[in-house]
């Protein structure tokens, strides 16, 4: 029986770049870090939560056959990758320390019926959002569908 996640994997462009943000900028921590030739294994992890690890993956082989990685890096810039979400106690703290630390954030700290969360892209075009969670969750409203409706 499957019982947690151990590793989530990120595309990034360039290793290097990505540890500077992840680990310089987020306050993430290295967990692994081993030139295997062909490949770099890149893991890292939030501090004290060294279960749940982020593999920070260059798109190639040998995962991806060259032509997909050329779409899968083309993609990453144009930010059409899955989000990413990361928790924090408090999200307007937070968003404020990241802010000063050069993050570039694509929304602010916002009131939610699931908490407060934000937006920014990582150095390479993925989606990151940070959320608070309640104490007590609140039902979606009309004006809450609105505000998430996309643009006509």
């Amino acid at each position: 029986m499957i019982n947690g996640i151990s590793i989530h994997s990120i595309y990034v462009l360039d290793q290097d770049a990505a540890l500077e943000f992840y680990v310089g900028k987020l306050g993430f921590v290295v967990d692994t870090d081993v030139d295997m030739g062909f490949m770099r294994w890149l893991t890292i992890h939030a501090p004290g939560d060294p279960g749940r690890q982020i593999l920070l993956e260059r798109p190639g082989p040998p995962a991806l056959a060259e032509d997909a990685a050329t779409r899968v890096r083309e993609l990453v810039t144009q930010g059409a990758m899955p989000a990413t979400i990361l928790s924090t106690d408090d999200c307007r703290a937070t968003y404020a320390d990241l802010l000063a630390k050069g993050v570039e954030f694509t929304q602010e700290p916002e009131d939610q019926p699931y908490g407060i969360d934000c937006a920014f892209r990582d150095p390479f075009g993925n989606n990151i959002r940070m959320t608070q969670r309640p104490e007590q969750e609140r039902a979606i409203t009309d004006d809450d569908i609105a505000r998430w409706a996309p643009a006509e």
